[in-house]
């Protein structure tokens, strides 16, 4: 296990930016949530800030950095990769824009920085960070994503945008198609990196990789969390990073988070499949407490669309060794079974458990808790509860064993619509990447159709139909994952590193 260094210091420099739109949450800091290297750096206060990074942050308003930004920016400043721990809301992205300003040369317009992200929410709302701070420092910015036209997006990368935000598949269309180069890149970060896997990004990440120049650049990594597939990212991705975390309880090595959905306000195994929608778990294990719920909620999970399957005592040997023998494979995503069926079931990096009911058995939780979270990496256990007898025996199995249960608020319709749409634009254009000149010609001839369609609702029904139905197939399949390497490791820490003629793999770049 990786060692590190709590600080017992009170954090300084915890003021709110007065005029910004970055979420704002409590400044203080608990000492017991914070864990840096053994060769941490002080903070930094705003006074301290080089003169551009000052400039921009006066420009917005800023009276004090935000913890995140404190503890996070004098490594960036010292040229070190980084693996940051911190809520949505931290004030993380300042923590990694303030640094990128004060690197890039204004009198270059050449893209020299560039920023990963899951979403086109979050690109538009770090371009509009960029924007505010970048106005002051005369950098400017592009966000590039999905599902839009290519037309302002490519004008903005010609005109030589010296900072890129964006989606990796859209960014990758950009440089496949030469309205962007890195060869000038000497940043890069990964921002909500957890979500960038969740979303099935895995492959067009891989493929921005070989447009990277093979001179080393700086890289960081934001997350909320760390399971063992975002640390093999970071590894594939940064060079020998340090790793700071403002929210101890959620630590990489720490075991599993417990989230409770209480009283969900629609039928269960909705809110299951709204869960399972946005989370997008690569492998989980959905407990129920009875073969007749275990048999219910398969059918559900495949009827929508899931590789979904079960164990329970009815099954003939034959059937349950086929099921065993996906589970023993990682051939199967999703397991539905009883906590007696379920015994002896071991199934590699277990992303999620879910609890479909709470266990009749208090000491039933642990089990199947601890079935994911294993080998020093994270996962979650989530567990819905619809009545106020379900609520209080999760709370009074909470209290047993110490277990800090977060509650949450359900996903939305609109929020489950967003995450589905900006992950099928994702899958379509990774898939149109792949056509050749014939297939491309041969598409074109239902663009007429296209147009016809659109101008009417039967025809928006049709076209509805397929890109479900395309989204349904791709359920199937779990997303795509770094896979572990003999030399996999956590991230290094407690040890004086020259930064000086540090090499990284050279990777081959298209021309």
């Amino acid at each position: 296990m990786p060692s590190y260094k709590t600080d017992g210091q009170d954090d300084e420099t915890s003021g709110t930016p007065a005029s910004t739109s970055m979420d704002v949450i409590d400044q203080n800091v608990n000492p017991q949530d914070l864990v840096e290297p053994e060769n941490a750096l002080p903070d930094i206060s705003l006074a301290e800030l080089p003169t551009v990074a000052q400039k921009a942050a006066a420009s917005a308003g800023w009276t004090n950095l935000m913890p995140v930004q404190a503890k996070a920016i004098p490594y960036l400043l010292a040229g070190r990769d980084l693996m940051v721990q911190s809520r949505t809301g931290s004030g993380k992205t300042g923590a990694f824009l303030l640094p990128i300003l004060h690197r890039i040369q204004r009198d270059r317009r050449v893209c020299q920085a560039m920023v990963l992200v899951p979403t086109r929410e979050l690109a538009l709302q770090v371009s509009k960070e960029a924007a505010l701070l970048g106005e002051a420092a005369g950098v400017t910015s592009v966000a590039v994503y999905g599902g839009v036209k290519y037309g302002p997006q490519t004008s903005a990368l010609r005109d030589g945008a010296q900072l890129v935000i964006g989606t990796p598949g859209r960014i990758l269309d950009h440089l496949l198609q030469r309205n962007l180069r890195l060869d000038d890149l000497h940043q890069l970060v990964f921002d909500e990196a957890d979500r960038m896997l969740s979303m099935g990004f895995y492959p067009d990440m891989v493929q921005v990789q070989t447009f990277l120049p093979s001179r080393p650049i700086l890289g960081s990594m934001f997350s909320a969390t760390f399971p063992a597939h975002v640390l093999r990212l970071a590894q594939q991705f940064l060079t020998d990073p340090d790793f700071l975390s403002l929210s101890r309880d959620r630590v990489h090595v720490a075991e599993a988070e417990h989230v409770l959905y209480a009283d969900p306000g629609m039928k269960k195994d909705r809110a299951l499949v709204r869960l399972i929608e946005v989370e997008n778990p690569a492998a989980a294990i959905v407990f129920c407490n009875t073969r007749r719920t275990v048999d219910y909620v398969t059918i559900v999970l495949q009827r929508f669309g899931y590789d979904a399957d079960k164990i329970s005592s009815d099954l003939n040997q034959n059937e349950r060794e086929r099921v065993m023998r996906r589970v023993r494979e990682g051939k199967l995503r999703l397991l539905v079974a009883t906590d007696v069926a379920a015994r002896g079931i071991d199934i590699p990096e277990l992303s999620h458990v879910f609890q479909y009911e709470p266990p009749e058995d208090p000491e039933s939780y642990i089990h199947r808790a601890g079935r994911t979270a294993r080998a020093g990496s994270s996962g979650a256990a989530i567990s819905l509860t619809a009545s106020f007898d379900e609520r209080m025996q999760m709370e009074r199995i909470a209290k047993r064993y110490g277990i800090p249960l977060e509650e949450r608020k359900l996903p939305s319709d609109d929020e489950v619509a967003t995450t589905v749409s900006e992950r099928v634009t994702s899958l379509l254009e990774a898939k149109i990447r792949g056509r050749d000149n014939l297939k491309s010609e041969r598409m074109r001839r239902f663009r007429p159709l296209i147009d016809e369609w659109m101008e009417s609702d039967e025809g928006q029904i049709l076209l509805a139909m397929l890109v479900d139905d395309f989204y349904q197939d791709s359920l199937h399949a779990p997303p795509a994952l770094p896979e572990e390497s003999p030399a996999e490791r956590a991230p290094r820490q407690g040890r004086n590193r020259r930064r000086s003629g540090r090499t990284r793999r050279p990777r081959k770049r298209r021309n």
